[in-house]
């Protein structure tokens, strides 16, 4: 794993900050990169401030999707695709994207899931090749979850090309990022972990982005590169299919192909522990979005 880090943020891990001091130094790091950063188009924003979803800017996936043997059933509900206008930390207003366990509900036979939850995107509505995508998250503290954030082309997958700006599934000290693409999918070899400096994780709020460019693919958490993909790297694999437009994607995931892999769970569902389960019961799981951002390519 590559990481860049400030040099305040180097020697302030070396003394094992607190999250308060993590935050300070972000925050000025952050102020000085804008200060010298030159001026950049924003080509995209949701700033969930009102209320509810635009549906000018997204569009809502339903039940007939299925993929990695996940326990949910997508659905069209403000149970499950929520606002607030008082997420502590949130600026302004925040979305809320939540699982709710509804044994029954799901229309599909073969899949029976027991959850049914939220997936948003912009496709038909934006898309963009290269550039700047980030979102202000933050992620429950809950084993086999799988929310991400993301980005996908508009033809067959995966020869469409892939982005993973964040995955997470339920281990709180760390997210992971990935590409796919033809010759790198499924058990891609392009593929990272980001584990957080000790007193820092999901639970608090952070900005997933990504730079995408004709040559390179820069995974950054809170304006710190945390990995790089070059052209080179990828076509040691296969195709480079990172030079067409791609649409964003939110989604709150349950269980499936990648929790399973990671933490081996299979009852009471594939990746979820009884108390997940529990936990999604009472309410206390969701992903909270501040803020979607898409920028033109740096010059």
């Amino acid at each position: 794993m590559t990481r860049h880090w400030t040099l305040a943020l180097a020697s302030a891990l070396t003394l094992g900050t607190a999250p308060a001091a993590y935050a300070h130094n972000h925050d000025a790091g952050e102020a000085l990169a804008q200060a010298l950063a030159p001026e950049r188009e924003l080509i995209f924003a949701d700033e969930f401030n009102d209320g509810t979803l635009d549906r000018d800017k997204w569009i809502v996936i339903g039940p007939d999707f299925w993929v990695n043997n996940e326990q949910q059933a997508y659905i069209d509900d403000p149970s499950v695709i929520a606002f607030t206008d008082d997420a502590a930390g949130a600026e302004g207003g925040a979305l809320i994207l939540r699982p709710v366990f509804k044994p029954g509900a799901d229309t599909k036979a073969d899949r029976n899931a027991p959850f049914v939850s939220g997936r948003i995107e912009s496709q038909g509505k934006f898309d963009f090749m290269h550039g700047r995508a980030e979102a202000r998250i933050k992620l429950p503290d809950n084993v086999g979850v799988w929310p991400a954030f993301w980005l996908l082309g508009n033809d067959k997958w995966p020869g469409t090309g892939e982005i993973d700006i964040m995955e997470y599934v339920g281990e709180k000290d760390w997210i992971g990022v990935a590409l796919h693409g033809p010759g790198y999918s499924g058990e891609t070899p392009i593929v990272n972990k980001f584990f957080f400096p000790e007193g820092v994780d999901v639970t608090q709020w952070h900005t997933y982005a990504v730079e995408w460019t004709d040559t390179q693919i820069d995974f950054l958490i809170d304006d710190h590169v945390l990995y790089r993909v070059t052209k080179p790297m990828v076509e040691n694999y296969g195709d480079w299919r990172f030079d067409n437009e791609k649409y964003l994607i939110l989604n709150f995931a349950m269980g499936g192909a990648y929790p399973f892999k990671t933490n081996r769970i299979e009852k009471p569902y594939p990746g979820i522990p009884a108390a997940t389960v529990e936990a999604v019961k009472r309410g206390e799981v969701e992903m909270l979005v501040d803020w979607v951002r898409v920028y033109s390519p740096a010059e």
